[in-house]
C-alpha cells in the first residue's frame, strides 16, 4: 500500500506553495484591511469580524474565540481530518506530489480507476445540469424546478439537472468527448442491455440531482421522474468505489460551514427539504440521502457540531424513521432534539409558506430534548394512561438512554426522567442497568458475526484455485503473473479513429489543433505523426493502407475502427458504419482534443511538482519551477472552464485565416 513520507522541506513546499488567504477565501469572504485579510469567523457565529489573516507570516487568528494557526490548521479545522491528510488536501490542490514509500501498482491502479470516476460524475453532473439550462427536452423539468419555487441561483449551487431521454443520449455525448467507457460503468452512469449488451443510460427523463462529498466532489445522483403515478419514484446511484450510501450526507458540503458557525445541523428527509430550507436563508440542513441513519452519517455530522435537531415529515413513517435513528445519534455523542411540525406539512412547504422566521420560532416553540418528545408523544396517543403501557414507554425511554456512554450524561438524563414521569431515581437506574447490560451483550454477539464474517471472507477459495495456508504448491505447476496491457486513453484513439474514417480534411482539422508532443500513448503518437507525414505529402490515407503495414498500425486499426463486442468475421461488414457513426465528426473532434490538451496541461503540473519534490535544486531554479506550476495551471484552468467549440476554430475558419495569411 502506498505510504505519505513528509519530510520538512515538503511541508514547507505545501505551506508556499498554498497561499493562506487563498486557502481561507474558500471558506470565508476576506476583507484586505492594510496589510492583512479581515471576516467573520468560521469558527463561532459572530455579527463583527474578529477573524484576521496574516500573509506576511501565513497564518490567521480570531481574537473573538481565539482559534488560530496555519494554513494547515485551518484545513484540520475546517474539513477536520488530522494532520497528513490536512497536507495532502493542499498538496493535491496546488499540485505538489508528496514521497510514497514502496508504491503498490495495485494501488496506482485504484486510484486511477477513483479519479477516472470522479471525472466522469463531475462530468455527468454538468451534462444534466446544461441540459436543464438548455435543452428543449427539458422543458418540464425547468418548469418542475420553477413550481417547487427554486430560482435560479439554487439550481446553480445544488447542480440540479435533468437526464435526457432516449436509450444512450448520455453514453454518445459521454464518450465524444473523450470519457472511458469503464469510468462510465463504475460511476453507476452507464450498464448494459442483457440482450445485446448494448450501453445504455441509467438515468433518462428524470430531474437529477447531484449527491457532493463534503468536499464538493460529485459521488452520486438521485433522479426522480416527473411522471406522476411511475415507478420507481426515485432512482439512486449504486455504491461505487466513491459513494457509499451509508456514508453520504445529502447537502453536507454547502451547509458544513453554517453547521460550524451555528454550532448545530437539522436532519430533514429529503433533497427538496434541504434546498428549499437553503434558499430561505437555513444554510444549515443536511439530508440522509433516502436512506435509514447510520453510525457512518452520524461521525460525519459530528465533525462539525454535537447539536442535532431531526425534523422529519409529520406522517407516521416519517415520525417512525425519526426515532429509529435517535439510537443511532445518541451512540455517537450527539445532543438531540425532535420535532413534529404540523400535520400534512414538511421543511419544503412549511418554509415556502410560513418562511424563515416562522420555521425558526417553531424550532424555539416546538423542538424538545428526546425524553421530552418520546414522554408528550405517548401522552398525545393515550399510551401515558395507561399504567402498563406507561412502564413500556419508560423502559423505551431508558433504552435510548442507554445508547448514551458518557456516564454523567446518562445520570443527568435520568434525573430529567425521573422529574417528567414521578419516578423515583432508584427505579430508573436499577432498569437501567438491565438495559446497559443488555446493550452489553448485544454488542458481543455484534463483534462476534462481525469476526466469524471476517474468517469466512478470508478462508482460501479452494473451488477458484486458491490453496489452503501450509499447503504445498503441485510440483512442476508455476504459476505466472497475469499481465494486463494498459489501456490507450480513449480520447487519443478517438482522434486517430476519426482521422482514418474522415481521411484528408480531418487531418488537416486535427493537425492544426494538436501538437503531437500531446499524445501520452507511444504508439498512437507515432500513427499520428504519420498521419500528417501522409497528408503532407500527399499520400492515400485509409483504414487498409494502414491494415498493411507492420506493427503497431494493424493493432491500432483494430482497436479504434471495430467496437469491443464486434465479431472479428463481421468486422468488415460493420466497419463502414461504425467508422462513421458521428452526427458532427468536428464536434466530436473538439471534445476529444480538448480532452487531449486537459490530460497533457495535468502531466506537465504533475513533471513540474516532481521537479520541485526531486530536491538538490537551486533556489532560483526552485522559483522559476513555482512560476511554470502556476502559469501551466492557469493555462489548464482556462481550457477546462471553456466550452470545446470556442477553444478549437471550425474548418472553415482555419481556412479562412490561412487564405488572410497567404
Amino acid at each position: 500500500m502506498e505510504r505519505i513520507v513528509l519530510t520538512d522541506q515538503k511541508k514547507e513546499d505545501v505551506r508556499q506553495a498554498a497561499d493562506i488567504v487563498d486557502v481561507v477565501s474558500d471558506y470565508v469572504k476576506l476583507k484586505k484591511s492594510g496589510s492583512n485579510f479581515t471576516g467573520l469567523c468560521p469558527f463561532h457565529n459572530e455579527k463583527t469580524p474578529s477573524f484576521n489573516v496574516t500573509p506576511r507570516l501565513g497564518i490567521y487568528k480570531c481574537f473573538g474565540c481565539d482559534a488560530g494557526g496555519d494554513v494547515f490548521n485551518f484545513i484540520m479545522e475546517m474539513e477536520g481530518v488530522n494532520f497528513i491528510e490536512a497536507v495532502k488536501t493542499l498538496a493535491d490542490r496546488y499540485n505538489i506530489s508528496l514521497p510514497t514509500k514502496e508504491a503498490d501498482d495495485r494501488f496506482t491502479e485504484q486510484n486511477r480507476l477513483i479519479e477516472g470516476i470522479y471525472h466522469a460524475l463531475s462530468f455527468a453532473g454538468v451534462f444534466y445540469h446544461r441540459t436543464l439550462a438548455e435543452d428543449d427536452d427539458a422543458k418540464e423539468a425547468r418548469h418542475y424546478f420553477k413550481n417547487r419555487g427554486l430560482n435560479t441561483e439554487t439550481l446553480k449551487k445544488y447542480g440540479l439537472g435533468y437526464a435526457p431521454g432516449g436509450f444512450d443520449t448520455f453514453y454518445k455525448h459521454a464518450t465524444e468527448n473523450g470519457i472511458n467507457e469503464e469510468y462510465l460503468v463504475e460511476a453507476g452512469l452507464i450498464k448494459y442491455s442483457d440482450r445485446d449488451q448494448r450501453p445504455f443510460d441509467v438515468f433518462r427523463e428524470r430531474i437529477m440531482f447531484p449527491i457532493f462529498n463534503p468536499a464538493g466532489k460529485v459521488i452520486a445522483f438521485g433522479g426522480r421522474t416527473m411522471e406522476k403515478g411511475k415507478n420507481p419514484k426515485y432512482i439512486n446511484s449504486p455504491q461505487t468505489k466513491v459513494y457509499n450510501k451509508s456514508e453520504a450526507m445529502y447537502g453536507i458540503h454547502l451547509a458544513r460551514h453554517d453547521i460550524r458557525r451555528k454550532d448545530g445541523v437539522i436532519l430533514v428527509e429529503g433533497y427538496m427539504d434541504v434546498i428549499s430550507l437553503y434558499q430561505h436563508g437555513i444554510k444549515n440542513a443536511v439530508a440522509t440521502s433516502g436512506t435509514s441513519i447510520t453510525t457512518q452519517q452520524m461521525q460525519l455530522i459530528s465533525r462539525y457540531s454535537k447539536n442535532l435537531l431531526m425534523v422529519y415529515d409529520a406522517d407516521q413513517a416519517g415520525q417512525n424513521a425519526m426515532i429509529r435513528g435517535l439510537e443511532t445519534a445518541l451512540t455517537q455523542g450527539l445532543n438531540v432534539r425532535l420535532m413534529h411540525l404540523p400535520e400534512g406539512e414538511d421543511p419544503d412547504s412549511f418554509v415556502k409558506q410560513f418562511g424563515a422566521e416562522s420555521f425558526h420560532s417553531y424550532v424555539q416553540d416546538e423542538s424538545r430534548d428526546f425524553i421530552s418528545f418520546l414522554i408528550e408523544s405517548a401522552e398525545k396517543s393515550g399510551a401515558w394512561n395507561d399504567p402498563m403501557s406507561r412502564k413500556e414507554e419508560i423502559s423505551r425511554v431508558l433504552g435510548f438512554i442507554a445508547s448514551v456512554d458518557d456516564e454523567i450524561m446518562r445520570q443527568t438524563l435520568v434525573g430529567h426522567l425521573s422529574k417528567l414521569s414521578g419516578i423515583g431515581d432508584r427505579a430508573l437506574f436499577n432498569e437501567l442497568d438491565v438495559r446497559l447490560m443488555e446493550k452489553k451483550e448485544e454488542k458481543q454477539r455484534d463483534l462476534e458475526r462481525a469476526r466469524r464474517q471476517r474468517e469466512r471472507e478470508q478462508a482460501p477459495d479452494v473451488s477458484a484455485g486458491q490453496r489452503p495456508a501450509g499447503e504445498p504448491q503441485l510440483s512442476g505447476v508455476k504459476r505466472q503473473p497475469v499481465s494486463r496491457p494498459k489501456k490507450r486513453p480513449a480520447y487519443e484513439q478517438e482522434l486517430i479513429r476519426l482521422m482514418l474514417a474522415y481521411e484528408d480534411d480531418m487531418v488537416y482539422y486535427v493537425g492544426n489543433n494538436a501538437h503531437e508532443e500531446e499524445f501520452e500513448d507511444e504508439d498512437l503518437r507515432r500513427f499520428y505523426q504519420d498521419l500528417k507525414k501522409r497528408y503532407q505529402h500527399e499520400e492515400k490515407i485509409s483504414p487498409e493502407v494502414y491494415t498493411r503495414m507492420d506493427h503497431p498500425f494493424p493493432q491500432i486499426v483494430s482497436e479504434v475502427l471495430i467496437e469491443k463486442h464486434t465479431v472479428s468475421e463481421r468486422g468488415n461488414e460493420l466497419r463502414e458504419l461504425i467508422i462513421r457513426k458521428d452526427a458532427d465528426p468536428y464536434a466530436t473532434a473538439r471534445g476529444a482534443l480538448k480532452t487531449l490538451k486537459i490530460a497533457f496541461f495535468k502531466r506537465n503540473l504533475e513533471e513540474i511538482s516532481n521537479r520541485i519534490s526531486e530536491g538538490g535544486i537551486s533556489d532560483e531554479e526552485r522559483r522559476e519551477a513555482y512560476s511554470d506550476l502556476m502559469e501551466t495551471r492557469k493555462q489548464l484552468s482556462e481550457i477546462e472552464k471553456t466550452p470545446a467549440d470556442y477553444l478549437f476554430p471550425g474548418i472553415d475558419e482555419i481556412e479562412s485565416e490561412e487564405e488572410e495569411t497567404g
